[in-house]
């Protein structure tokens, strides 16, 4: 199954897994401000900022599954314009969080027609970080590259029995809650399979017929040999990004993937850039004394999304209990001093500075070939690849590098969060 290979490998730490499920079930299936299908979307618009395909089929189907438009999977020109116009602040949170501004909140809120509450947009904003989070971690432990060839073309379908996270934890303490929750939603709410297959073939044989006219079009235009690359092996692979999804069911109720993550972003472009290199004019180093997660951040979210709070801090608080004595005696230190490290490390690469920590540890502790892989995992997961998990810190045990990602994971979600919740909180005041 898909899911197995993200929670297996969470699964070397079982009581952070626990924590982990808790949280995604909460967001993605509990009562919140956000409805179900455009929690899914979102997601779907998070993950393709760093083209996690693993991600995007699995919110894909989940989309479906809460009812959710088929023909808003052929593109963000399909939403409506107030999920449209979270676009802006997903691009930059994902790629550099210190550039969003108060002035990005007001436009969210203000558009009159199509406004967000602030409920609902501290709901996406945790949704947005969330997801590039995991993006980070799937990348990171190879579960992307799982997924096809080398993680590139043809996907694994998806199936349609597979649809939680939480059904891959049999073992863990809060599953069999979570599953009998998620199940009894899933009666109460979810789409029969029958009406899934019928919505899903339909919208597959109006876009076949549209791609058809396209094609034709161009072999009069431009050959016959251009006409081939239409439909291959029963799914359109249509190269116009505004048909880059192309949902259909085969017999045995299975889904296949996105053929082209284009459709769900904008300014495909953007990237990552180090602070260091920012218009010094625009950006200031962002002081944790002056805003927190614990002080400050923790608070605000609780107080707009009912009990969030406590579920992130919860998962903040298990990362940094995680024992990590082997990895620290190989680095000759203390667990808490190597973890900090880590943990100051991707923080820096985002702005974020603690006055009371002297970086020239981060050199100290972190041997080169780390740095790259946290930094490459952290910034762009999309560029790692397989041979990079295998490579680095050859003697250390599997446990100890997922985790390395467990806190790259939470180090990255807490670094958004703390910049969407300040520019929150500026313009509340």
């Amino acid at each position: 199954g898909r899911l197995e290979a993200v929670t297996q490998q969470m699964g070397y730490h079982p009581q952070y897994l626990d924590s982990f499920l808790k949280t995604q079930h909460y967001l993605m299936h509990m009562d919140g401000p956000l409805p179900f299908d455009c929690r899914h979307y979102i997601a779907i618009m998070a993950a393709a900022r760093h083209q996690c395909r693993y991600l995007v089929n699995l919110h894909v189907l989940q989309f479906l599954r809460a009812g959710g438009d088929p023909q808003w999977l052929r593109g963000l020109e399909f939403i409506p314009p107030k999920l449209r116009n979270l676009n802006e602040i997903n691009k930059i949170l994902a790629h550099r969080p210190w550039l969003i501004t108060k002035e990005h909140i007001e436009k969210l809120l203000k558009i009159s027609e199509w406004s967000w509450s602030l409920a609902e947009l501290v709901h996406a904003v945790v949704l947005l970080a969330h997801c590039h989070a995991l993006a980070s971690f799937v990348f990171g432990c190879g579960c992307e590259q799982d997924e096809g060839l080398g993680g590139q073309g043809s996907l694994k379908p998806l199936s349609l029995g597979n649809q939680c996270f939480c059904e891959a934890t049999a073992g863990n303490s809060c599953s069999q809650e979570l599953l009998r929750i998620n199940r009894k939603r899933s009666l109460d709410s979810c789409m029969e399979l029958d009406s899934l297959r019928e919505r899903m073939q339909r919208i597959h044989v109006e876009t076949e017929g549209r791609d058809e006219m396209r094609l034709l079009q161009q072999d009069r235009e431009e050959g016959e040999g251009q006409g081939a690359k239409g439909v291959q092996g029963g799914a359109v692979h249509c190269s116009d990004p505004s048909a880059g999804f192309s949902p259909f069911a085969d017999t045995d109720g299975e889904v296949t993937g996105a053929t082209n993550l284009a459709c769900y972003m904008q300014d495909p472009d953007f990237g990552y850039q180090d602070f260091a290199r920012r218009d010094e004019d625009q950006t200031q180093v962002f002081r944790v004394q002056d805003y927190s997660w614990e002080d400050h951040g923790f608070s605000l979210v609780n107080r707009l999304y009912s009990d969030i709070g406590h579920l992130l801090d919860e998962k903040f608080r298990m990362v940094d209990g995680l024992q990590s004595s082997a990895m620290a005696k190989r680095q000759g230190c203390e667990p808490s001093v190597f973890k900090r490290g880590i943990w100051n490390y991707i923080h820096c690469m985002f702005g974020i500075r603690y006055d009371d920590y002297d970086y020239a540890e981060v050199n100290q502790l972190l041997e080169r070939m780390l740095k790259v892989y946290i930094k490459t995992v952290t910034c762009y997961p999309e560029k790692t690849n397989s041979e990079m998990f295998d490579r680095f810190w050859k003697q250390f045990k599997h446990s100890e590098k997922v985790h390395v990602n467990l806190l790259i994971l939470e180090a990255r979600m807490q670094a958004e969060l703390l910049y969407a919740l300040q520019a929150i909180t500026q313009y509340m005041i």
